[in-house]
């Protein structure tokens, strides 16, 4: 069995372009008929300039609301997390989310789309090229013009990538982006994801329910446990880019996270 704190045979570049998150003490709740349900408890993480790092966990026990909080879509209960060591206080352009539906508007072109963080901001005039650059790297420039109803689920998720990617982010925030894609499209997209990410040097969260998608694509993956969610393992995948799916230790490391989420006896 890998042990879980692996040992760097081949270390995984980081890039300084990337922003820090650092997560200290971090509990959250809400209110559900009256009544506190908590769904983070104590959570503790450190997310370096430039990872790409994954969380796993079971379904309903708090990765996407500690991503929500990261965003800054809402404060936690209790501690604090800090951007580049500064607490966040609400959402920023440097911190984007890309959901797993990608909730283009129908009656706009996918450029027109793409446009829209840059309209909000009043940039549009000085910083339109970003569009262009934006569509080149997630591979739509011929679709500019196109409407949402015309692209295929793969071909709408890069439209909402782009539209992330324009804002220049120092940190993308990813909610199960590939969750709703056919498998082959979803296959392609890692692959795709992971070229991004190493050419734009931006750190990246990951909410994935799939491990072999977490172990594929991150540099590490955080386990949490049930609802409260904990952090129960933190294991740093130092394998080169690109990636090959039969990789003996990956395949080591699968078992590992399927024992830390009791479902060894599936594999």
């Amino acid at each position: 069995m890998v042990a879980l704190q692996q040992i760097a045979e081949h270390p995984a570049s980081v890039d300084p372009a990337g922003m820090t998150i650092d997560a200290r003490g971090v509990s959250h709740r809400f209110e559900l008929h009256g009544a506190p349900l908590p769904v983070l408890d104590g959570v503790d993480l450190r997310v370096e300039p430039g990872e790409f790092v994954a969380l796993l966990g079971p379904s309903g026990c708090g990765k996407s609301t500690l991503l929500r909080l990261i965003a800054g879509l809402e404060p936690p209960s209790r501690g604090r997390i800090l951007a580049d060591s500064r607490p966040i206080q609400g959402p920023d352009p440097s911190r984007v989310v890309v959901f797993q539906d990608p909730t283009l508007y129908p009656w706009r072109t996918v450029r027109d789309n793409v446009a829209l963080g840059l309209e909000a901001r009043g940039l549009l005039r000085s910083q339109g090229h970003r569009i262009d650059e934006a569509l080149a790297l997630v591979g739509l420039t011929g679709f500019a013009k196109a409407y949402p109803h015309q692209l295929s689920g793969g071909m709408a998720q890069r439209a909402a990538l782009a539209r992330a990617l324009v804002n220049d982010p120092r940190l993308l925030i990813l909610d199960e982006p590939l969750g709703k894609l056919d498998s082959l499209t979803r296959l392609t997209m890692q692959s795709e994801l992971v070229d991004l990410w190493r050419r734009a040097g931006f750190t990246a969260l990951l909410v994935t329910h799939d491990i072999e998608e977490a172990l594929f694509m991150a540099t590490r993956v955080i386990v949490f446990s049930e609802r409260p969610a904990k952090v129960t393992a933190d294991l740093r995948i130092d394998r080169d880019y690109p990636r090959h799916r039969g990789d003996p230790v990956l395949t080591e490391l699968r078992h590992a996270i399927l024992e830390l989420l009791g479902l060894a006896g599936t594999w």
